[in-house]
């Protein structure tokens, strides 16, 4: 032990044996080791405190899908944050968990009266896509349909067309990577690369479950990755059924773009764009469940011949409060508030003529219905129909499903 250590006797002691000098020492190292262990506590809580807090802020920053945002903002966020002391067992900012969508697609599709079976297709890298096979003796040898569902979706969204579509050839009901139950891999950042993903996955899949060829009905960003694929295999489609699909026009001219807009509408345009499309939904926390209900109600209408309660907005909101990955994707692909970074209008040319297309639209939906009349003038050699359902909006499949059913089976009754 330094002398410095050692701290001079008690003030009026004038002598000391050499036996109560050593008992001094010693009680002055044990105090002295007290201290040391008190400030290593101190330290440790206070490291353990702001360990608890980044983990707080980075679950914040991982509900928005937005990674380094404020790297710069965080000294002022830590220093912050230092006083709070938050349990290492916080709960999940977000109530929801995998188990949690997987009950709540397990009340969605309660009321399917055909047979089916669900399983994870292993795909390279680790990844897993969620699938429903619907398949039975009769229609085994015909040519199957694989449903690919839209941003945000997911198979239980097909609740009220599963039964009907598959009473003539095999069905397969898939989660997009990034979606569902499917893995939620991180996706590249280039609009192509991620495109590519999705279309690689898909490709994948079907090789693992052994499928020769198919028809591909995509709704919305389902219908993108059903152009896409396409083009990249085409000896795998025979036949395309496109459902308001998302991503075909070029973005509006810069001109008409660039009108004057109110000043704050743009700083709110500013402030949430680096955002994902529905980081809003995750940073309410538990109040998304709610919010759910009370902005979207036609989803309930949409399916009030099956269910009575909030089994769809459960169901939407478990889909859309999982990590990000696949919304990440599809922001990385769009640019302009939601047009697509790569149109699929410039690639057209690129789709093999015999592949024969439906495009099916609602007549209520707010999507353009001309796309159907630009890309048959594009294709004037192939088989292009447009088909328009009354009374239904961009959900075509939800809003009529009869008749959505009735028009599909249909337009594929020829494929064999």
């Amino acid at each position: 032990m330094e002398l410095s250590s050692v701290k001079a006797p008690p003030r009026g002691a004038t002598s000391m044996s050499k036996a109560n000098v050593l008992n001094y020492v010693a009680g002055t190292s044990q105090s002295d080791l007290r201290l040391t262990r008190d400030r290593q506590s101190n330290a440790m809580a206070e490291e353990a405190v702001t360990a608890a807090n980044s983990g707080l802020v980075g679950r914040m920053l991982s509900a928005v899908g937005v990674h380094g945002l404020v790297s710069s903002a965080w000294g002022y966020v830590d220093s912050t944050l230092k006083w709070w002391w938050i349990p290492s067992r916080l709960p999940p900012w977000c109530p929801t968990s995998q188990i949690q969508l997987q009950t709540a697609e397990d009340m969605m599709l309660r009321c399917i009266k055909s047979s089916f079976s669900k399983r994870h297709v292993p795909i390279s890298n680790g990844n897993l896509l969620w699938t429903l096979t619907f398949s039975n003796d009769r229609v085994k040898d015909k040519t199957p349909m694989v449903l690919l569902h839209g941003f945000g979706g997911g198979v239980g969204l097909w609740a009220q067309n599963l039964d009907a579509l598959s009473q003539r050839r095999p069905v397969f009901a898939v989660d997009l990577l990034g979606f569902g139950q499917s893995s939620r891999p991180p996706f590249s950042m280039d609009p192509g690369a991620a495109e590519d993903q999705f279309v690689e996955s898909i490709e994948q899949w079907r090789a693992e479950v052994g499928l020769e060829s198919m028809i591909l009905l995509g709704h919305n960003l389902g219908g993108f990755l059903a152009v896409s694929y396409s083009i990249k295999y085409p000896a795998r489609v025979k036949h395309m059924v496109l459902v308001e699909p998302w991503g075909f026009p070029e973005s509006p001219d810069p001109v008409e773009a660039n009108r004057p807009i109110p000043v704050w509408i743009k700083a709110l345009g500013a402030m949430f764009s680096p955002f994902n499309p529905l980081a809003g939904l995750r940073l309410v926390g538990p109040l998304g469940p709610s919010l759910v209900q009370t902005l979207r109600p036609d989803f309930k209408k949409k399916f009030s011949s099956m269910f009575a309660d909030n089994t769809v907005a459960e169901y939407i909101y478990h889909l859309n409060v999982q990590s990000p990955s696949g919304e990440t994707a599809f922001k990385n692909m769009s640019v302009n508030h939601g047009w697509a970074a790569r149109p699929m209008l410039q690639r057209m040319d690129q789709l093999q003529h015999e592949i024969p297309i439906n495009i099916i639209y609602g007549s209520r939906s707010s999507i353009d219905s001309n796309l159907g009349s630009t890309i048959k003038e594009m294709r004037p050699h192939c088989a292009v129909e447009s088909i328009t359902i009354r009374g239904a909006g961009h959900y075509v499949y939800a809003d009529q499903p009869e008749d959505f059913n009735h028009r599909v089976l249909q337009a594929c009754d020829g494929v064999v």
